[in-house]
Order: C-alpha cells, then sequence, then structure tokens
C-alpha cells in the first residue's frame, strides 16, 4: 500500500496544498485525501487520474510531480 499516498503527501507537503483544498477542488470529502496521504487507503486507478486533474486546477507543477513520482514509483517494482 501506498504509492500514490507516499506521492501525494510529498507533493502536498512541497506545493503547500492543504488536504481541504485538493478535496475541495476534486468535489470529495477532505476525508478520502487525508486517507489517501496517510496511505489508509489506496486510491484506485481512476482516483489517481482524479487527483491529477485536481492539482493541476491548483498548480499545475504539483500535478507533473506527482505524476513524475508515481510513475518512478512503478517503474521500480517488479
Amino acid at each position: 500500500m501506498g504509492r500514490a499516498g507516499t506521492a501525494l503527501k510529498t507533493v502536498l507537503e512541497k506545493y503547500e496544498i492543504s488536504q481541504g483544498r485538493l478535496a475541495t477542488v476534486m468535489g470529495i470529502g477532505s476525508s478520502n485525501v487525508f486517507r489517501w496521504a496517510n496511505e489508509l487507503r489506496d486510491p484506485s486507478s481512476e482516483t489517481v487520474l482524479a487527483i491529477i486533474r485536481g492539482l493541476y486546477k491548483i498548480d499545475a507543477a504539483a500535478a507533473e510531480e506527482f505524476k513524475a513520482l508515481y510513475l518512478r514509483d512503478l517503474d521500480t517494482e517488479g
């Protein structure tokens, strides 16, 4: 568990984006973002795309970094 969560937490902290702000932009409850960022639950692949779209609305650089971190971690598996 946690590949997306680790990337998300890193990006939210680096770009000073609150979990609540991302949740608002995504149209979801902040408890969902909390669970992902704290690796309590993994987002689905569709949700990862929604996270990227939400981050783009806030800060394109944050969205790009999230994608890079997430995909880099995929490259190191298996």
